[in-house]
């Protein structure tokens, strides 16, 4: 059970969160959330006006600190662009390398949610991997790769989210490395081509 100390609202983000991460969101009732946050279904639904909208809250309460930790392993590794987006994928390895890890909490759901575009959690997802593409392309532009930074954070991204569906499937790590592998050697060609 969640501490009391923490505000009501946050407590029932916190069980939505690992409820919703471990077992997925349609499997997880909201009775569930209201027991594993120790509050009523009537306290839930007054912060929360449906299931749909906790859901969205579940992911907006990850895209900052998801993207907080990107950019801290970005900066915790050194070298050039190639070598810090390469940090995040073994970084992603090593973290799918523990027992509890279920991929991307954004992914996941959103695949729950496929027939459901207009979603709130939907949007959410999509808004974070806007972010993600949007801060990669920055970091690509002062590193001087302009003209190729829109395409090349794109194609970081997909690498990223196709990592995270193949490590899932096959529980095999070594999938996001070599992925990096490939975000490695996208960047140093498209670096010597600023270069050039």
């Amino acid at each position: 059970m969640i501490s009391p100390a923490i505000p009501t609202r946050q407590r029932i983000i916190s069980a939505a969160a690992k409820l919703f991460y471990n077992e997925g969101i349609r499997s997880v009732s909201v009775d569930a959330v209201a027991e594993e946050a120790g509050v009523t279904k009537r306290t839930l639904y007054y912060h929360f006006a449906s299931k749909d909208d906790l859901i969205g809250a579940y992911l907006e309460a990850r895209d900052q600190p998801n993207l907080a930790l990107f950019k801290r392993w970005y900066a915790e590794t050194t070298g050039e662009p190639a070598d810090k987006v390469q940090g995040i994928f073994r970084n992603l390895a090593r973290a799918a390398r523990h027992p509890k890890w279920k991929g991307c909490g954004f992914l996941r759901t959103s695949a729950e949610l496929v027939n459901m575009p207009g979603h709130p959690a939907m949007k959410v997802g999509i808004e974070h991997k806007k972010r993600v593409e949007a801060w990669l392309r920055v970091r690509f532009e002062a590193a001087g790769i302009k003209a190729e930074a829109p395409q090349l954070a794109r194609q970081i991204v997909l690498l990223l989210d196709g990592s995270f569906a193949v490590v899932l499937l096959h529980r095999d790590p070594t999938y996001m490395e070599a992925a990096g592998e490939a975000a490695g050697s996208l960047i140093r060609a498209a670096t010597a081509n600023a270069n050039a």
